[in-house]
């Protein structure tokens, strides 16, 4: 049975460029330093709350009743909450989000999600990340379209970054994916072991050898597109270490992992780090049982991450080139359960973030929880409206050839 090149890749574990073993003598190295590509200025960071956080405990409806009505162990009370505007605001462990609220640098986009939802957190997230319909199965994200599109020998592979050990959906493309990597500098120990340096002078002293190619071409094939992948990864990796020893911060982030990947994405980018896009998670937000603790210690993590992150890039004057995006794959339903907590629902909050928004504090009315769709809240806006934005707008690419389908612009950035 002929094997491809996909399955081939996959059947060797490379689908996690980050963790390779690679030659570091190969040409890719070179290639990296030689084609140090001048991208546009403009920085993408995408937050994914994964777990599905609940917007109503996020930016709270403290003017209606029902709210209260419905959650009478776990809402927020109104001399908690962190008002906003008349009808909402925020939680309390978001406390230092309402600077950035009221200098016009932090949107809140009420009412967000997609036609006929999917309650299943595998499922919705793939919607999310492919910008997808609800019928639709798509084995590319909207962000490795992206990459698909603007493709060239040139384009590094940690043009687009995911801080962790696996790369998401949201960042496969066909012809080009992102680079995914949480420690830059374990990596970099990794591939400086002598084990991985004897493999690299075998590999040398086979290429000196001048074999002649292996009578199986599609054999040939794979092995020439092993080694460009493992090319590419040892460069990117060595490229971002040296990024990251150099970059700046000064700001506090919190003491614990999603601190730690913005702050390490702060130092990319005051570094000058070629990357354009970042992708961070930040996980726990499947509030069953006991959601009050759990959700306010997630949100104190990310108001301060943001906040921290924010301090280092106007410090350097990046903070106006870059737009913070944060979104979860669904809400939680409108009544808590009886565990205090909440279960899978539908429409959500998204968040944006920067120095340069063109709408901003509240976009779209507050959630309406008089209509509700069999205990969910209904979505007004569908996401993709809200890619559509960035992707023409911030990006400057043509959305509807990555979307498949033209989305009303909301005029976000």
């Amino acid at each position: 049975m002929k094997t491809t090149r996909r399955k081939f890749i996959g059947q060797m574990g490379l689908a996690t460029a980050g963790t390779l073993f690679v030659p570091l003598f190969l040409k890719g190295f070179d290639s990296v330093a030689a084609n140090s590509i001048k991208n546009s200025n403009k920085k993408l960071i995408i937050i994914q709350f994964s777990g599905g956080n609940d917007g109503l405990n996020t930016v709270v409806p403290f003017r209606n009743d029902i709210y209260y009505k419905k959650r009478p162990q776990i809402a927020i009370s109104k001399d908690e909450v962190i008002k906003l505007s008349d009808e909402q605001g925020l939680n309390p462990a978001l406390l230092p989000l309402k600077k950035l609220y009221e200098e016009g640098e932090f949107t809140i986009i009420n009412n967000v999600g997609y036609p006929n939802p999917d309650r299943s957190h595998f499922r919705s997230m793939d919607i999310w990340q492919t910008g997808s319909s609800s019928d639709e199965y798509l084995s590319t994200g909207w962000l490795g379209r992206y990459l698909d599109k603007i493709y060239t020998e040139n384009k590094n592979a940690h043009f687009a970054l995911e801080m962790d050990d696996t790369l998401s959906l949201a960042l496969k493309g066909i012809k080009k994916s992102g680079f995914a990597a949480q420690d830059l500098n374990r990596l970099k120990r990794t591939t400086s072991t002598p084990v991985v340096k004897a493999l690299l002078e075998n590999q040398n002293n086979i290429l000196k050898s001048n074999l002649k190619p292996h009578h199986d071409h599609s054999h040939d094939e794979q092995v020439s597109y092993l080694y460009q992948t493992l090319s590419n990864t040892a460069a990117s990796s060595e490229y971002l270490f040296e990024k990251n020893k150099v970059g700046k911060t000064s700001a506090n982030y919190p003491n614990d992992r999603f601190g730690k990947d913005l702050q390490q994405v702060s130092k990319l980018i005051s570094a000058g780090s070629d990357s354009q896009i970042y992708y961070v998670s930040l996980n726990g937000f499947d509030t069953h049982a006991n959601q009050k603790n759990q959700q306010e210690r997630l949100f104190k993590s990310y108001a301060e991450g943001i906040e921290a992150l924010r301090k280092d890039l106007k410090k350097t004057n990046d903070w106006n080139d870059t737009l913070i995006m944060t979104f979860s794959e669904f809400g939680r339903r409108v009544g808590e359960n009886a565990s205090r907590g909440t279960d899978h629902g539908t429409a959500n909050v998204v968040f944006l973030a920067g120095g340069n928004l063109k709408k901003k504090q509240f976009v779209g009315q507050a959630p309406n929880l008089t209509d509700l769709d069999n205990g969910d809240l209904k979505f007004k806006i569908d996401f993709r409206q809200i890619y559509s934005d960035i992707l023409k707008n911030w990006l400057k690419t043509d959305s509807r050839s990555i979307l498949n389908a033209d989305f009303e612009n909301l005029g976000l950035v």
